[in-house]
């Protein structure tokens, strides 16, 4: 596929998608972007705004297989990755596949379920499989999650693991709309529902093929340093306790190229990089305790950070 293609099959989508999740297009470029980019999204803020009607919407304008877990406390593990049950007649055990096993996976209120529910959505994250009584089964491409959280402190909710939060492309939150796009979004609805009249857009091996086309584009040997820059300038920021790990800079990579194929270009610059990084990167860092004391964010250090490492010039 043709990046011109990918561009213009992405503003089709978008012009969709914005007729039911208004006055957020930022966070709808954001989210197509990482799936193009075979990532994973968690969306974290307060119920309400809209973060599970953007995911349904993405599954169905995308022709996507989905399924949902609103998590709670007394979901299982099983629940998730499936589980075997003995088949009398033969005497087997047989896989009954779980909820993960689909397309998109909308994860709703992840940090509400324990902490060993949440840990068996890692491998299936990670490698697109699951693991049941020692037999791995792969989940069908392509694969991802949509994962959203209450904020920390909110009732019943607890912090996801750091292993997961890593695996997570990025961090995005929604927040409220502007009093005109409420307006829009009510008036909208007089008409009927605006997510039954979607239609769908794209079928699973068209997007196989625009995800193939983002990670076939070009990154010069340069732009590539830059990245690894960035990087590396997290692990000896004074501010922060922990930088960004090996998988953060695959997530920047495959994000610089996504960002890249929806500006209509097949090759990756310095500012698809600074595009991206904060976004890729702050939720996966930690910062040191007397930062936190200055009310330092994780946010504005990424962004000195930015200013401090110089980016390649690309003649």
């Amino acid at each position: 596929m043709r990046n011109d293609s990918v561009a213009a099959s992405a503003q089709k989508i978008l012009g969709q998608l914005r007729r039911v999740v208004v006055g957020k297009d930022q966070v709808l470029i954001w989210v197509l972007a990482t799936i193009l980019a075979r990532g994973h999204i968690l969306l974290e803020d307060i119920p309400g705004v809209g973060k599970t009607t953007m995911a349904l919407a993405f599954s169905k304008v995308l022709g996507l297989e989905s399924n949902r877990v609103q998590f709670t406390p007394d979901v299982l593990p099983s629940d998730v990755t499936g589980y075997s049950v003995l088949q009398q007649s033969t005497g087997e055990m047989v896989y009954q596949p779980g909820a993960v096993l689909c397309n998109l996976f909308l994860a709703d209120e992840l940090n509400r379920a324990t902490s060993r529910t949440q840990s068996a959505l890692l491998e299936a994250m990670e490698e697109g499989q699951v693991t049941v009584d020692g037999i791995s089964h792969p989940i069908p491409e392509p694969f991802v999650v949509i994962a959203t959280q209450n904020p920390t402190g909110a009732a019943g909710t607890q912090l996801l693991p750091d292993s997961q939060m890593d695996r997570f492309t990025v961090r995005l939150s929604m927040g409220y709309p502007s009093p005109a796009d409420e307006f829009s979004m009510v008036m909208d609805r007089q008409k009927g529902e605006p997510m039954a009249k979607l239609p769908q857009l794209l079928d699973r091996e068209t997007l196989i093929a625009m995800q193939d086309a983002v990670a076939s584009t070009y990154m010069k040997e340069a732009v590539v340093r830059y990245i690894v820059d960035l990087i590396c300038a997290t692990r000896s920021h004074p501010d922060i306790l922990r930088g960004a790990s090996p998988r953060a800079t695959l997530a920047m990579a495959a994000m610089s190229k996504a960002i890249a194929q929806l500006q209509g270009r097949d090759f990756v610059i310095p500012a698809d990089v600074q595009t991206i990084f904060v976004t890729t990167i702050a939720h996966r860092i930690l910062m040191t305790p007397a930062a936190e004391g200055r009310g330092k964010t994780a946010e504005q250090t990424l962004r000195s950070i930015l200013e401090t490492v110089k980016p390649p010039s690309l003649i």
